[in-house]
């Protein structure tokens, strides 16, 4: 049985494409952006949207490759963590958001293959310098998602106002 797997996937479904009780999904806050919004900083302290959406998706290939391999390659302090909107720019942002939504899909499908005795199993975390069980991993993932998404919430907020 997998009933805590398939609640993860649930809940990471939720959050990106549903209607969680915090009242949005990524989905409806990304699909009323268009191109030259994303990239605006509404303020000097605030990323602009296509940084996080950049920055979710480095983690997320990061969590791919701890599962796959048992270990991770990146840090906090890896230049690709936070790209510039200079660096992103030439990338687009239907590419931007096409890799963000590449990433959901195979963190999706390769917990599919995983029993609920996998979030027991431990992986090398490169950042914490230590062993951690998988599920550590995945919840983490879920917090920095739902993180983010409050963070887009307040930059739409500030951009709409401009």
């Amino acid at each position: 049985m997998n009933s805590l797997i398939n609640h993860i996937i649930q809940q990471l479904e939720e959050v990106q494409n549903g209607k969680p009780w915090v009242g949005s999904s990524y989905k409806s806050k990304l699909e009323e952006l268009n191109e030259p919004i994303v990239f605006v900083r509404p303020k000097d302290d605030l990323h602009s949207i296509a940084e996080i959406i950049s920055h979710l998706t480095f983690w997320r290939k990061e969590a791919l490759l701890k599962i796959q391999t048992g270990t991770g390659s990146k840090t906090d302090d890896c230049e690709e963590n936070w790209l510039t909107n200079e660096q992103l720019k030439p990338l687009g942002w239907h590419y931007i958001l096409s890799e963000y939504n590449k990433t959901l899909t195979e963190l999706i499908n390769l917990l599919k293959t995983k029993d609920d005795s996998f979030l027991k199993g431990e992986y090398y975390d490169t950042d914490f310098k230590a062993m951690y069980p998988y599920s550590f991993l995945i919840n983490g993932m879920l917090h920095h998602d739902l993180y983010h998404l409050g963070q887009l919430g307040i930059i739409i907020k500030h951009l709409k106002k401009k």
